[in-house]
């Protein structure tokens, strides 16, 4: 079976896939023609999720890790998730969040074997720096592996995290301009514990404002804004997430193409991909707020204009 690497960015202003699930559209057309490793941006849809059984949900710190040849990827399903919740939330928004857990597991049957509260505040903080990126700060990123660590030891084998955040997103966003602004922050969340606890991991932002807003929003964004939580869809991309191996499962010398927006070909994958002579697909019409293209980096790739091109050539 061939296997495919899509990847788009979290934080960086995707025009596909910088939003709410919706890049998946793309994604489940190359998961219908191979086996295809997407990182959590790309379909991640707060209470939806365009994850399909040919996909695997895989987080960017591990797949920086894969490419350079450091870690497998092993198939698995049904994997045991904890859940991780900063102090921080108040119990209003918690109680949302549990009885979110119990549905998931009532209606997917996937098995959560239970959640920990942060003994400290975590402090998470965001902003849009001068890139126009999405960026932020976490203040006490150890309460956090705390927590996952006593779930992992009580036999979790993946790790979702919630934790609180200071205000909602902007009304630009919403009209589907910009950038998602808590994209960077939880990017930094989920590496740190991949990359401590050697596990998949997956953030969900809780907002002290849960009400669900009435408001239009732009189609692309609008799945976050019917519902009060957005744990669903990294509970459903856990449960399937391959798990990280250093002996056995699927390799990067197994990786037959990449695909990745245009502006934004300066990711260890790429990097690696084309050091590999991996196949290369940079495709114009994902603008993102960043200008690093693959001729700046000297890497050989076929760019194309659109998603729907790449398709036919694979």
């Amino acid at each position: 079976m061939r296997t495919g690497v899509f990847i788009v960015p979290t934080g960086v202003g995707a025009s596909i896939g910088g939003f709410a699930g919706d890049a998946s559209k793309w994604a489940r057309k190359f998961a219908q023609k191979c086996r295809l490793i997407v990182n959590p941006n790309v379909v991640n849809a707060a209470c939806f999720s365009g994850i399909t059984e040919n996909m695997l949900y895989t987080e960017g710190y591990t797949l920086d890790r894969f490419f350079k040849g450091e870690c497998f990827l092993k198939e698995s399903n049904n994997n045991k998730i904890g859940v991780v919740f900063d102090k921080s939330i108040s119990q209003e928004v918690l109680n949302i969040h549990i009885n979110t857990i119990n549905a998931v597991k009532t209606v997917y049957d996937i098995d959560i074997l239970g959640y920990e509260i942060t003994d400290e505040d975590v402090g998470v903080e965001f902003y849009i720096d001068k890139s126009g990126a999405s960026m932020g700060n976490v203040n006490n990123l150890d309460t956090l592996k705390r927590s996952a660590d006593k779930l992992i030891k009580n036999g979790a084998e993946c790790i979702a995290v919630v934790c609180h955040f200071p205000e909602e997103q902007g009304d630009n966003y919403a009209e589907g301009i910009g950038v998602d602004p808590v994209g960077g922050v939880e990017a930094i969340i989920s590496h740190y514990i991949s990359k401590e606890l050697n596990v998949p991991c997956a953030h969900a932002p809780a907002f002290s404002t849960w009400e669900i807003d009435s408001k239009i929003v732009d189609p692309r964004c609008s799945a976050e804004y019917i519902t009060p939580t957005f744990l669903p869809c990294i509970l459903i991309g856990l449960s399937k997430a391959p798990l990280i191996s250093n002996n056995s499962g699927i390799s990067v010398e197994d990786i037959d193409f990449v695909v990745v927006p245009y502006s934004a070909a300066g990711s260890i994958p790429v990097l690696e991909a084309n050091k590999r002579g991996i196949k290369i697909y940079a495709v114009k019409e994902n603008n993102t707020v960043l200008n690093v293209t693959p001729e700046q980096l000297f890497v050989k790739c076929d760019i194309i204009d659109t998603y729907r091109e790449v398709i036919e050539l694979i």
